[in-house]
Parts: structure tokens; sequence; C-alpha cells
């Protein structure tokens, strides 16, 4: 690695963590952390000059300086102001990327699902590591998604057993706890669903403090056949947080995969959403709403590979933005040979309240079947003032009227979250920050 502040760091992350693996360093996981490290070392941080990090400037992240190591206790009264009222279900807790156990509750876990740290399955659960952990991620062209798969020791792994229905949300509640000193982490979780199980996973993060952070996030979903995943993914960081999530979803024949990724605040958040749907009669959707304002940027970069016939995927994202805030939505559809029959939607539409905000779309579709029924579209404009003009002939003032049509314009994505306590709360939190 070239010597600059962040890398130096990281390389000793990594250097510390090869050092504890003791017995476990021969484990195929550990083999594929080497091949990660190698990768970004080849691959670098990304610049503008990269044609997917072209409107997402790293620069000034890597120039940053972030304790990976703050392990800090917290006391349910110090993250009492970042729950979600009401909000019952198998409660993890993550300050700075480590688990803590005291605030957690996982008293509501049944017995068809597994519930482990990263550092428990490594541990106790080799087994579907060596299977799973890192099979579904690209770290071979992703620096970040290779840099989270050479320092992955803090995360969970779910593991739901086959016809399993867990009735209960799995909630990972990250905070990042920045009230003394700039924080780093790199979190990996990993979820494997059996055939035709059903789960709802949630994963919200927080920021406690208003020093800078710099939060690295992977997560990959393994749904068999004919399982069915609720995918939730809530966003609410300060301004001074860097934020890189990426999801790697692999789904089988039949199966049913929903995604909702909600972007509230936070400086720099980067998203990427990866499906990759390898069977027939599968049904994906993918949902995004991001309100950013101030100066505070969203990127959502999303991927539907369709490799097998007969399948469904569609995906709306919806941006609000304000003030001199910036977005980008790049999303790919790819429809491979074999898969014929295959429906495909892509939307992504954009409301822009100030003239120093700025929107960049780009929506791809590539397509190498014949048989197929695939659109993609992508709109980004002011509110409409005729509609505004009509609110307002019927006694509305403008300022309801603008907030009323924007209120209207979310809830094409928050209506679809199927947790009710997290879409009341969604609901509450945008009419706040759209008032």
């Amino acid at each position: 690695m070239s010597e600059n502040n962040l890398q130096s760091q990281l390389e000793e992350v990594y250097n510390d963590l090869q050092s504890s693996l003791n017995g476990s360093a021969s484990e195929a996981y550990n083999q594929r952390r080497i091949t990660a490290i190698d990768s970004f070392n080849k691959l670098g941080f990304p610049t503008t000059k990269h044609e997917e990090w072209k409107y997402s400037n790293v620069k000034n992240l890597v120039k940053g300086t972030y304790n990976f190591k703050a392990v800090k206790s917290l006391k349910s009264e110090d993250v009492k102001n970042l729950e979600i009222p009401g909000l019952k279900g198998v409660i993890l807790y993550f300050v700075n990327g480590y688990f803590q156990e005291e605030l957690s509750d996982l008293s509501l876990a049944e017995g068809k699902i597994s519930v482990q740290t990263f550092q428990e399955a490594q541990a106790n659960n080799p087994e579907i590591l060596n299977e799973h952990f890192s099979k579904y991620s690209k770290d071979s062209i992703e620096a970040f998604t290779a840099l989270n798969t050479a320092l992955a020791s803090n995360g969970v792994v779910v593991n739901v057993e086959a016809n399993a229905t867990i009735e209960h949300p799995i909630i990972l509640r990250m905070i990042t706890d920045v009230t003394q000193e700039n924080v780093g982490s790199n979190i990996r979780n990993l979820v494997v669903v059996g055939k035709n199980a059903e789960v709802k996973i949630a994963e919200v993060y927080r920021t406690l403090g208003e020093q800078s952070s710099f939060v690295n996030t992977v997560t990959e979903i393994v749904v068999a056949e004919s399982a069915r995943v609720d995918y939730y993914k809530i966003q609410d960081d300060n301004d001074a947080s860097y934020h890189v999530g990426t999801t790697n979803v692999y789904q089988e024949d039949k199966s049913y995969f929903y995604a909702a990724t909600i972007t509230l605040n936070g400086g720099f958040t980067r998203n990427n959403l990866n499906l990759d749907l390898n069977g027939e009669y599968l049904e994906s959707f993918m949902y995004g709403l991001y309100i950013p304002n101030e100066k505070q940027h969203v990127d959502n970069h999303t991927v539907a590979d369709h490799r097998k016939p007969n399948s469904v995927s569609n995906e709306l994202y919806k941006g609000v933005l304000m003030d001199k805030s910036t977005g980008v939505f790049n999303g790919k559809i790819f429809v491979r040979q074999e898969a014929q029959k295959t429906n495909a939607y892509q939307n992504c539409r954009n409301v822009i309240t100030s003239d120093s905000a700025t929107m960049n779309t780009k929506p791809q579709l590539e397509i190498w079947a014949d048989d197929v029924k695939c659109s993609h579209g992508a709109t980004t404009g002011m509110l409409n003032d005729e509609a505004i003009f009509y609110m307002q002939s019927r006694g509305i003032p403008k300022e309801e009227a603008i907030k009323m049509q924007l209120l209207a314009f979310a809830d094409d994505v928050v209506s679809q979250i199927k947790i009710e306590t997290i879409r009341e709360y969604l609901s509450e939190i945008i009419h706040k920050k759209l008032g």
C-alpha cells in the first residue's frame, strides 16, 4: 500500500488481524482475505477518473484519520434517542463495529434461526463462512468491497433453516460513536436463508456525536429456492460521516427478495445493491428513497443481473434534493442470453427544490436475450407549479402545498415498507425534514 493517512491505518488493522488468527489462518475464508488485500493493493482507492465513481469523490475520506479500534461501551440511556420507538424483534447492537451484548436483545430469536456475531461464527461455525463468505462479492474489481473482505472481523452471521418462517424481524443497529474522536469500522454481515424460509432484516445506521466517521460495510444475502426475504437499510448519520455500503444478493429458483434503501441524512453516502438473479420464476424488488439537504451527497448504484429465464425485477428509486446537495443514480440491468422471458423494469425519479442542487443519473440496460420485456428511465425536475397553484386556489398555503406534494412523492417508496413500526417512524422523520 502507498503511504497516506487512511491506507497506512488500514494496513495496521490488517496486520493485527492476521497475527490474531492462530489456528484459523488456513481456513478457506481467511485465504480469501489474503486474495482480497492483494486486490485492494492493485486497485487502490477509486478516483473520479473511474467511471463508477465519476460523480463521487473520496479524496477527503482518504486524507482522513480514523480510530479503527474505538471499542466503546454504551448504556441504554446513551442510545435511547437513536431507537425506533416500539420496534420489536431480534435486536443486535454494534457500536463502532463491535457487538454490544448489553444493549442487544435476542430473546425473540426462534429455534430455527441462528444469529451469531462474525467472531462467534469464526470460532464455532467456520463451515458457513468457508461456503459463503466473499462468494457473492466482487473483490477483484471493487476496492471498498475488497478492503472489507480483507479486514472483516465484526458483524453478524444469520442462518435461517429451511421451511422456517421467522415472525419477528432481525434488527441490526449500527451505532458509530464519534463524540470524542473520528472513528472507522469495517462491518461484514452474512445472511443465509434456507429453502422455503421467510425472514425480515433491517440494518439501521446512526451516528452519535459530531466528529467524522468512516463506515465500510458489506452484507451478503443468500436466498435459496422458494425463500422470501425483506431487507431494509435505513441511514441517518451526521454531516461529517462517510458511509460506503455494499449489499450483494444471490437468488435461486422461485425466490422472492425485496429491498428498501432509505437515506435520510449523511455527509457522504454510497450504496451499492447488486442482485445476482440465478434462478427461474424468481421476483426481485428494489426501492430507494434519498432526501439530502445542505451539502449532503448520496450515490446509489444498483445491478439486476438476470441469468436464467422467466424472472421479474422491478426497481423504483426516488430522490428529493434540497439546498446544495448532490445525488447520483446508476442503475444497471443485465439480461443474459439464457434469460429468455425476463421482465425487468427500472425507474429513477427526482425532484430538485433548489437551483443549487444537482442530480446525476445513468440508467443502463444490456440485453443478450431476444424474448424479454424491459424498460428503464430517469426523470429530474422541479415541482409542478400548476398543481401548487391549484392547491393554493383551494385555500392551501404555498409552503404547505409544496410539502404535501413532496410527501406524496416520497410515499411511493415508504408505503411499500411492510414493518409498520419502521414505516410510521420513517414517515414522521421525512415529514419533519421536508417541513
